[in-house]
């Protein structure tokens, strides 16, 4: 299946808001496990609005963002302006197009939370050319399946089966087989594509999740409207009905208008180029 690179169209102000951060541990995480020492360029392909960027680009010379969606360049701009987040150039595309970009040589290829919406063994190898020797790719994301699950502060978890139920009502049963049919034909895990490729294999670190944080319903709204199978422009004229419905469910499961969210560790699956 060949994915829509616009599918967030639309989504970046509600991503900025909504989405989960990674561990506040990622700097160091990735300052240690690549022994980065401010030197190099990193390439963060499907960048978003700026989520690595604000961490990141200051472990290196240069970074380059990339994303195909032109409102999530325009928020990550502003959000690194206001930052003061300097060494960042925002590029217009999608990963497929990197060879034809005249990029220099990176010590980083980041892929936050975006690999599975690439075609992934063709993209690998193109990042294993672009890297210098000893370059690292990283695929970073937030894992909840198989980490252990810290105690939460006592509020309720997000309803997400209900809310599911409730977008599929207004979108259709497609929707849940949104994800059925990405990357048909290529290995599950992408440590197992990682072994198809030059790379020849991978490793796994992980850095501990956030375990306290409390979203309220407008961040909850927030984040359903970032995703891209949920995206408001899809709800077209009942949006406002969507959203009003949204909001009487998540206050049924929590009166105080209050959720903890675990977002999982943030793992990261690094390759490195050898030669």
């Amino acid at each position: 299946m060949e994915l829509d690179p616009l599918a967030f169209q639309g989504t970046a102000e509600y991503y900025s808001i909504g989405r989960p951060p990674y561990s506040d541990q990622i700097v160091d995480t990735m300052t240690r496990e690549l022994s980065l020492d401010g030197a190099g360029q990193l390439l963060d392909v499907g960048c978003g609005p700026g989520v690595l960027e604000l961490d990141l680009a200051g472990l290196f010379d240069q970074t380059v963002a990339l994303d195909p969606e032109l409102g999530m360049l325009q928020e990550g701009r502003r959000r690194c302006t206001q930052a003061g987040v300097e060494n960042v150039r925002w590029v217009l595309g999608v990963a497929e197009d990197i060879p034809g970009l005249g990029l220099e040589a990176c010590r980083v290829v980041t892929f936050g939370q975006s690999f599975h919406r690439v075609r992934r063994m063709e993209v690998a190898e193109v990042i294993y050319d672009l890297l210098e020797p000893g370059g690292s790719m990283v695929l970073i994301s937030n894992a909840v399946d198989g980490r252990p699950r810290p105690d939460g502060p006592g509020y309720p978890s997000i309803p997400n089966t209900p809310v599911m139920d409730l977008i599929v009502a207004y979108l259709g049963e497609g929707t849940r087989q949104y994800f059925a049919t990405w990357n048909e034909g290529q290995p599950a895990r992408f440590e197992d594509t990682l072994l198809k490729t030059r790379f020849d294999g991978s490793r796994t670190v992980y850095a501990p999740g956030r375990p306290d944080l409390i979203r309220d319903i407008d961040t909850v709204v927030a984040n359903y409207f970032s995703l891209s199978y949920a995206a408001a422009r899809l709800f077209g004229d009942r949006r406002d009905e969507f959203e009003s419905e949204l909001r009487g469910l998540l206050r049924e499961h929590s009166p105080l208008g209050l959720f903890w969210v675990w977002p999982g560790d943030t793992e990261f699956v690094i390759a490195t180029k050898q030669d």
